[in-house]
């Protein structure tokens, strides 16, 4: 911890302590062991029975479910990650990267306090080099796809559509009933 002064550790130990009340106190907030993420949909909506509900109702309250869960685990592992990272400052290797054991820029440290990474040795990064796996099956475009496809086609495409019908007028605008000109309503 050569390079940390006694007052970026002091600042840094605080932001740790700071982000794992928070971290604590919205675990408590949700009492996950008494939360009804854990439970059935029909519990913790509190439905008895999901026939009369559309089926768009239970995707978004499974999509609602699995989010939680997700930002739950997230923050889990941050708690995790502080605790680990105040372990380190107990036994004098914080700050030091537990792969190179080069000394870590306090910047780094100063941005995400709990890391035992340099940035170059981050797990998990990938190259910017690096495309989808995706792509390896993807096919091209048949020929004349594109911006001009529609035009030589003779079919009908939406992106036309307003051209076709701004003549018939909008809800905002008046239009006048078959047979009549505008000028008849006028009078």
């Amino acid at each position: 911890m050569s390079h940390l002064t006694d007052h970026q550790l002091a600042a840094l130990k605080n932001a740790l302590e700071e982000r794992r009340q928070e971290l604590e106190q919205h675990f408590k907030d949700n009492d996950e062991e008494n939360s009804l993420l854990g439970e059935s949909l029909r519990v913790s909506t509190g439905e008895l029975s999901t026939v009369d509900n559309h089926p768009a109702d239970a995707g978004t309250e499974t999509f609602e479910r699995s989010r939680d869960l997700g930002i739950n685990n997230a923050l889990r592992d941050e708690l995790e990650d502080i605790e680990a990272a105040l372990q380190r400052m107990e036994e004098g290797t914080y700050g030091i990267c537990v792969i190179s054991k080069e000394e870590i820029p306090y910047e780094r440290l100063e941005a995400i306090p709990y890391t035992p990474y340099a940035v170059e040795h981050v797990p998990g990064r990938e190259s910017a080099d690096e495309r989808p796996v995706e792509e390896q099956v993807m096919t091209p475009p048949p020929s004349g796809a594109g911006q001009t496809r529609q035009e030589h086609s003779g079919r009908f495409d939406d992106a036309d559509a307003w051209d076709s019908v701004e003549d018939y007028g909008s809800a905002s605008s008046p239009v006048p009933l078959p047979g009549h000109d505008s000028d008849d309503q006028d009078s």
